[in-house]
């Protein structure tokens, strides 16, 4: 399995957020957008990274797509292996934006 960390965008992050609420639960592309607040054209690519360095898994929706009236979805969810690494980039990447958001006192060096 690869290993590594994606880069941390503030997408990666929203993508992360959305999968951590449930961290067992599966989502198709569009529930994981709509729960980032960002379009497809963003999420796909990036739901591919993370399944690519093991953090998160897909599949195939098993369904006629006649009788569902649309086409299969594919669901993802984070792999067991993957919900710590996760969980830890997200931790990491919040204080490196809370510190470069802080307002400093006038005449304070950075």
């Amino acid at each position: 399995m690869p290993s590594g960390a994606p880069r941390m965008t503030i997408p990666t992050q929203l993508v992360l957020r959305a999968l951590l609420d449930d961290p067992t639960a599966e989502l198709y592309g569009v529930e994981i957008g709509t729960a980032a607040g960002l379009p497809s054209g963003t999420v796909h690519p990036l739901l591919a990274r993370l399944e690519r360095i093991g953090w998160v898994q897909s599949r195939w929706e098993d369904v006629d797509p006649r009788a569902a009236g649309r086409p299969p979805r594919r669901y993802y969810r984070l792999t067991s292996t993957g919900i710590e690494p996760a969980r830890n980039a997200l931790a990491r990447a919040y204080p490196s934006r809370v510190a470069a958001l802080r307002v400093r006192p006038v005449g304070e060096q950075p």
